[in-house]
Order: structure tokens, then sequence, then C-alpha cells
């Protein structure tokens, strides 16, 4: 079964773009005219005219011609990287070449397309041009005798087409035929059958294309031919030949008849062979091409001595005539490859030299990119360190403070104790001889002196308990470790005033702060202040409730404010956090913060005293 019939029914479906048209000049005519109405600068538009030309000429078999607008818009279509295009391009030239016999080209052709359209977005459009062409493959390997590649891509052809959108009844149709074609061929005769009856048993497809119903009896009674069940033959072939003339179909009846004659000449029925062999010639001979050439060849094999000897030299010189045809052609499809890769070769050059300029200018993005987070990095290194000069500064003089506040605690405390001896040894020693003296006088009976002498000594032993009193409260140190709650207070009034805030300072008195190191009072110290500067710059708070408790020998300091709260968990920790972490490591505290937006933030620091 000659594979041109099929594949020249299987392109006229492929687009609307081949829908039957008597008069294929009249569009030809109409493309031309639209594209003198394009703008020579829309070399794009002007390449899918070219491409639709190509398309015309395709159909109406004027190869050059089809070969000619086909190489112009794939030129264009790789210049623009339009890939869609070019692959439907390459479907068309690969067209040409299989009917040239080029099957070689154009298989290189069919891979380079369906490489393309495998690397688009799988639409519809796509998905369809891929099934034509792996159905072009088929037909390919078939011709080239590779029965199992071509039906393997006849049955993706077939699984695809399946599954578009759209009436693909009759495509679906010509794929199943060339399959029962490659079947036969292969010598694979169950398989044959079996496909020729699904394509009989779809009724809708037999009675909408008829012509379609004749190339498929065609190939399943060649098939029953080879496998010599003779049977049904040549009924089902006389019945091809029928529907052909109802529909007009000559070209078709070309192989029906050279069947016929191929049939009748097994029977020995040398006159019905000649008839339907010469019936198949006259066809033929209005196309001279290969169906013409096999023509020839089967009526030198059924006619005998001079007849047969002229069929034969014509079959010779048809066969020298087509082949220096398909040669010419082919050397032409060759030179179309050769500048087809000369201008991938100058979109290569062009594209590497647009990567090195893209490259080049990264670099020195990247570059600049690197000075500029350099001299950032650098002058935050700088901010940095002068924030923990500033830091060791405060330290320092906080140190000094409290050593200068211990000095005075320490003075004053001596001073007390001074005080406190002058009075019992002094004071108090003079005022109890007094008594004694009075007690003395005591011996005097008038009621006057022994009235006035006892209100004396009463109010004497109502001094000395005075100055006994004021003497032992002296003695006691009763400012001992009030001196860092005094420093703390005072700095909370000091921010407060500044920051505008309200404050409620609770602490509990019986936290030992004397035996707290300097080095840990100076953390809690920082992270009290640094969360109220938090508070001050980030909350929007007008009140803040302080508490410093002991429970359990652990020192908690809690600070809550009635701010605008955050969400702790996107919150990223700045440089203030990170140090009181720092400091509360330091100490092995721990640190926790809780807050809700517009509920405040409540600040909880734990230190346990067995490491302060």
């Amino acid at each position: 079964m000659n594979f041109k019939i099929f594949f020249f029914a299987l392109f006229i479906s492929c687009s609307s773009l081949f829908a039957q048209d008597l008069d294929i000049q009249k569009k030809i005519d109409s493309v031309h005219s639209q594209i003198s109405k394009i703008k020579t600068s829309d070399s794009l538009n002007i390449a899918k005219q070219h491409y639709r030309v190509g398309n015309y000429y395709q159909i109406s078999l004027i190869k050059d011609s089809a070969y000619f607008y086909y190489q112009k818009a794939e030129k264009v279509f790789r210049q623009y990287n339009s890939r869609f295009e070019l692959a439907r391009t390459l479907f068309g030239i690969a067209v040409l070449q299989t009917n040239d016999k080029d099957y070689t080209g154009s298989e290189v052709t069919l891979f380079e397309a369906i490489a393309i359209l495998d690397e688009l977005v799988q639409t519809n459009e796509v998905r369809k041009y891929k099934a034509y062409i792996y159905n072009s493959l088929g037909i390919v390997f078939d011709e080239l005798d590779l029965f199992d590649d071509a039906i393997e891509y006849l049955e993706k052809s077939l699984s695809i087409k399946r599954t578009l959108e759209g009436d693909f009844e009759r495509s679906i149709g010509l794929t199943l035929n060339n399959m029962l074609k490659a079947y036969w061929r292969s010598g694979k005769f169950d398989l044959a059958f079996q496909t020729y009856n699904i394509i009989y048993n779809n009724k809708s497809l037999i009675n909408n294309y008829p012509e379609l119903h004749v190339l498929a009896l065609g190939n399943y009674a060649y098939a029953l031919f080879l496998s010599n069940n003779h049977e049904e033959l040549p009924g089902l072939y006389l019945r091809a030949l029928k529907i052909s003339d109802s529909i007009d179909d000559t070209y078709n009846s070309i192989i029906i008849n050279q069947h016929l004659a191929e049939f009748y000449k097994a029977k020995n029925k040398i006159d019905s062979a000649k008839y339907y062999a010469y019936k198949a010639k006259d066809i033929s001979e209005n196309y001279a091409n290969d169906d013409l050439l096999k023509s020839l060849l089967l009526l030198s094999k059924i006619e005998e001595g001079e007849k047969a000897a002229e069929h034969l030299k014509a079959y010779v010189e048809l066969n020298d005539s087509l082949q220096k045809a398909e040669r010419k052609i082919r050397n032409k499809s060759a030179r179309i490859r050769f500048e087809t890769q000369q201008i991938e070769q100058e979109n290569v050059k062009i594209a590497r030299e647009r990567m090195w300029l893209a490259i080049i200018s990264i670099t020195l993005l990247v570059a600049g990119l690197f000075v500029y987070i350099i001299i950032t990095q650098r002058a935050k290194n700088k901010e940095l360190q002068f924030t923990k000069q500033q830091q060791e500064a405060n330290e320092e003089i906080y140190n000094l403070m409290l050593g200068e506040h211990e000095k005075i605690e320490e003075a004053r405390a001596f001073e007390k104790q001074r005080i406190s001896q002058e009075l019992h040894d002094g004071v108090l020693g003079r005022l109890f001889g007094t008594r004694l003296s009075l007690d003395s006088l005591n011996m005097s009976n008038s009621v006057e002196a022994i009235k006035t002498r006892e209100q004396y000594i009463n109010e004497l032993k109502t001094i000395e308990e005075d100055i006994r009193k004021v003497s032992h409260e002296l003695n006691t140190d009763f400012v001992s470790g009030s001196g860092f709650v005094d420093i703390l207070k005072a700095m909370i009034e000091t921010q407060t005033a500044v920051y505008k805030l309200e404050y409620d300072l609770k602490h509990d008195d019986s936290i030992h702060w004397d035996g707290v190191s300097n080095k840990s009072k100076i953390h809690i110290y920082r992270i009290l202040q640094e969360t109220l500067h938090n508070i001050h710059k980030h909350a929007r708070a007008t009140s803040v409730y302080i508490s410093i408790k002991l429970e359990n020998n652990v020192i908690c300091l809690t600070v809550k404010d009635n701010g605008i709260g955050f969400d702790v968990a996107k919150s990223k920790s700045g440089i203030g956090l990170k140090n009181m972490n720092a400091r509360i490591k330091e100490v092995h505290g721990s640190l926790n913060i809780k807050s809700e937006k517009n509920q405040g933030t409540t600040v909880r620091i734990k230190v346990p005293t067995k490491y302060l």
C-alpha cells in the first residue's frame, strides 16, 4: 500500500489550514496579498504567512515552492527562537522529505521537531502536533522496514490523539490504518486483522469517511492475500473499488487495481490480471510517480515477450528519472540543512556573546554589591565596637558608683557606731552617776524633797531608756543592702521621668544584696535599664510595673507595661535583646517574654542566688 496515500490524507487533516478547497491558488494569492500589507519590519508575522503558503503548495503537491516557503519561514523562526512555529514548519519539511524518499532526512527533521515540542508547555495544540509527528515517524520507519519502531511510534500517536480535545475521529482512523499496514508488512497478520476490525466496527468512522474505509479495506484484503486466506477475495477488492468510484477517489483506486492484478496473476487468470494492471497504469500516468513505476513493473511480469520488455524498459527509464529528481530534491534539502546549520551557528555565537555580556554585568554587579556590603559591615562593626566601649565605660562608672556608695555606707556605719559608743560610754555614764547621786539624796524625809527627787529620778530613767534605745538603734546596721535598691530606684525614677512613664516599684527587703557580687548587680541593673529603654522605644506605653522579689532562693525581676505589644514568634532579636540574653547566661538565669497585640508586654527574669 503506497505510504503517500496515507500521509497525504493525514497532512490534510493536521490543520484547519489544510481544509478542502478546490481553488488553492486563490488562497495563495490571498496570503500574498496579506503579506504585502504587513510592515517589512514585522519579520515574524511575515514568516507565519510564508508557512501558510508552504502548506498550500504542499497540498497542491508543488514541492519546490513548498520547500522554498517553508525554508524562508524556518530561518525566521529560528532567528526569533519561535519554538512552536519552528516545530510546525519542520513537520511540513519532513512531509516533503518523506514524499521524496529522503527517509533518513525526514527522521532527523521529525526528531528535531519533537524535541522542540517536548520543551514547550503541553497544551492541546502542542500535543496535537506531537501526535502528528509520531504518526509520521511511524510511516518513515515502516518505509525503512523497521516495523517494531514504526508500530511503537504509531501507538504513541494513537495514545495522544485519543486524549486530545476536539474531533480527531478521522485522524485516529488514519493512524489505525497505518498500523494495519505496518502489521501486514511485518507478517503480523493476526494483529493486522484485529486492527481492521477496530476500524470496521467504528460505523461512524466508516460512514463519515468512506475514503478511509477504502484504505483500510485495501490493506485488509492485501493482508488476506499475503496470508493465503483468499475466501473473501476478490470480493473485498471489488467492494473497495466500488466505494472509490462512488466518491470519485481515483487516486486510491490505483493500489486496489494493482493488488487485483497480483491476485489474478497468482490465480493464473492472466486476462483479468492484465485488465486491472493496465487500468492501474492508465490512472497512475496522470501522476507519474511511484504508482506508475509499480504498474509498469507489474505489467512487465504479467506480459510476455516484447510487451514485457517494453514495460520493463519504461520502468527503468522512469525509475532513473524519478531517482534523479529525488536526488536533486535531497541535495536541495541538504543545502537547506547546511544553511540552517549556519543560521544556528550564528545564533549560538550571538547567544554566547550575550551570555558573556550577562556574565560580565552580573560579575560587576556582584562585585559592587560585595564592596557595598564590606563598607556597610565595617561601619556596623565600628558602631558595635563603639557600643561595646560605651557599655564597658558605663560598667566602669557603675562600679565606681557602687564603690563610692559602699565607702559612704561604711563611713556612715562607722560614724553611727562612734556616736553610739559616745552616748553609751559618755552621756549615759554621766546620767547613771547623776541617778545614783539622786538616789543617795533620797534619804531626806521631807515630803517636798522626796517628791522632787522622785520626779527627777523618773525623768532620768526615761532619758536613760531613750538614750539606750537610740544607742541600740544606731549600733544596728539597718541600712544594710539598701544601697543597690536605692541605685535601682534612682535609675528607674530618672528613666521613667525622661520617657514620661508612670511607674510602680515593688521590692522584697529580704533579698541580701550585700551577698551579691558587683558583676551580677551590674547585669541586673543593665537588664532592667535595657528593658525600660525597649518599652520607651517600641511599646508606646504610659505606665510600667516593676517587681523584685525572692522566691525559693531565686531573684525574680518582673517588668510589665501597658503598651501595644507584639508577636513574639515573628519578632527579630536586636542587639539589645541579644545583650540581655548574654547577661542572663552569665548569671545562669532565664529570660521569658510574653506579649500580645494591644495587651502589653511582660518580661520575667529569674536569677538563682547560688550563682551570685
